[in-house]
């Protein structure tokens, strides 16, 4: 009887529990089982490495009978990521590799029946879960999945393009080829960003948008066809910030879950998401088995723009409601439970009625069709909690023929950017997060109101019947204002400027 263990990882949401590849090798008829609460695609590794340790020129023990076991036997496995483990530990079982040169690494690959290593599903969120332990051990994958997990510093990522790779290295004692150590990458785009000036008037609405970069609060504009929503949707990653190391990999780590690999070219830059309006609720918050990140998760960090937002189903909106509220979303099933961040930047989009032009003004040429009830209906589709939820709600009407053919107006992005960047920096120094991300006690401690200002937030509230919720995010949007103009404390203009720009949709 020969044993050999081989140290692999499976993953659980973004989490990678260490998973023990025993091989056990003993006499008997001629079987190959596989137990541990495999799925149907580690189930088929069997032929996998069957074939490619044969195309490879080893010998592979088919008079034996093979078990192998992935233990914790409970830890739910999928993928061909056990592949490789389990090629190295037949090896090393049979005699034909040294089992204790194997307790230095841990491995995760899948094999073609040629033996060449593919790419495997979250290898960033391997490494990242192989740094929180110690020892460390060195990590083997292949090459494009190394170039991945190696945006996590301060690991020893080994790459290998071929099972012999791997396998000459160990049986003469040497390492795999070391692939050097990513370093961070400043945000670096192909392409120069969309520029605000290219949107011509509307400098309400860049205003909401500026605000909305400054505080990390969620938008939403309402307004006819062609008026510019999408425009300035599209101009909002432009106005923020590099992502920091932390939400880089964070970000990149989720990316990876979703994809076979993450594209290492786009490190540091700002997820933007722009699902079309049939998208389910899995499509938007996640789900699935294995539960894998959705929409909102794959925005973490970046922006989430969802366009004509009434179309939307409805379970799929009310499923954002409390992500936008905590800045995560956990993903119960019977068996198993899963949690991905969701701290995201919501724009969405709309148009005031069904055919669009309610509140068109007259000589436009436009004229509304729609019935109260239409309309009611229509507007109804956003339920009020959600609404709620939204700390920015403008309006953003059609610009007239003579602004349409003027030359560009207002700041450029970059001027913007640094003004969105200079408040960001100053509340970072007082509170820690961002003013859209206060809790009820950094609210009273970081934007207290004078006597004016308190009287004036009373009045409001009473008179507009705002929920405590709604309050709270008009003194938060206060306070990015107040800290646009780099003013220490709100007063009664920073108010008034925060309650225009949550004025709610309008009326039929």
């Amino acid at each position: 009887m020969a044993l050999a263990v081989v140290i692999s990882r499976s993953l659980d949401g973004l989490e990678a529990p260490e998973v023990q590849v025993e091989v056990d090798l003993a006499n008997g008829l001629p079987s190959f089982t596989l137990v541990g609460l495999a799925d149907t695609e580690v189930k088929e590794a069997r032929e996998r490495v069957r074939s490619a340790l044969a195309n490879s020129g080893f010998g592979f023990p088919s008079n034996k009978r093979i078990t192998v076991s992935l233990a914790p036997a409970d830890l739910p496995k999928e993928s061909g990521r056990f592949d490789l483990p389990i090629a190295l530990g037949i090896l090393a079982a049979d005699g034909q590799l040294d089992s204790e040169r194997l307790a230095r690494y841990e491995f995760a690959g899948e094999l073609s029946l040629a033996g060449e290593l593919r790419p495997v599903r979250g290898a960033l969120a391997l490494a990242l879960a192989l740094r929180r332990q110690a020892p460390r051990r060195a990590l083997v994958l292949p090459a494009a999945s190394a170039r991945e997990a190696a945006l996590a510093s301060g690991l020893d990522v080994r790459a290998a393009d071929h099972l012999l790779d791997v396998v000459r290295a160990l049986a003469r004692g040497d390492e795999v080829p070391a692939l050097p150590v990513a370093e961070p990458l400043p945000l670096a785009r192909d392409e120069a960003p969309p520029d605000l000036r290219d949107v011509k008037g509307q400098s309400a609405a860049k205003r909401a948008l500026e605000v909305a970069a400054a505080g990390g609060h969620s938008l939403l504009m309402v307004g006819p066809p062609g008026s510019g929503k999408s425009m300035l949707a599209q101009r909002l990653p432009g106005l923020l910030p590099p992502m920091t190391q932390d939400e880089a990999l964070a970000s990149a780590a989720l990316q990876g879950l979703a994809a076979r690999s993450f594209d290492v070219g786009r490190w540091g830059q700002r997820p933007v998401r722009s699902p079309h309006h049939t998208a389910s609720a899995v499509a938007l918050v996640g789900g699935g088995s294995p539960p894998r990140p959705g929409e909102i998760s794959l925005a973490h960090g970046g922006v989430l723009f969802l366009d004509e937002l009434p179309e939307f189903a409805r379970p799929s909106l009310e499923a954002l409601r409390e992500p936008l509220e905590c800045g995560r979303i956990t993903i119960s099933r019977a068996a198993r439970q899963a949690m991905f961040p969701a701290r995201f930047q919501l724009v969405a989009a709309m148009n005031p009625c069904p055919c669009g032009w309610l509140g068109a003004p007259a000589g436009s040429g436009h004229r509304c069709r729609c019935t109260p009830d239409q309309i009611a209906r229509y507007q109804g589709r956003i339920s009020g909690p959600l609404l709620d939820r939204i700390d920015l709600q403008v309006e953003v009407h059609a610009a007239p023929p003579r602004q349409m053919l003027a030359h560009s107006d207002g700041d450029a992005s970059t001027l913007v950017a640094a003004r969105v960047a200079a408040a960001r920096a100053r509340q970072l120094q007082r509170q820690g997060p961002l003013n859209a991300d206060l809790t009820a006690a950094q609210i009273d401690a970081h934007c207290a109101l004078d006597d004016d200002a308190s009287g004036f937030a009373q009045r409001a509230a009473t008179h507009m019947g705002w929920t405590g919720r709604s309050l709270h995010r008009v003194i938060k949007l206060a306070r990015t204002i107040a800290d646009l103009a780099g003013a220490s404390a709100i007063d009664a203009s920073h108010l008034g400027e925060a309650m225009q720009l949550r004025r709610g949709l309008p009326a039929p």
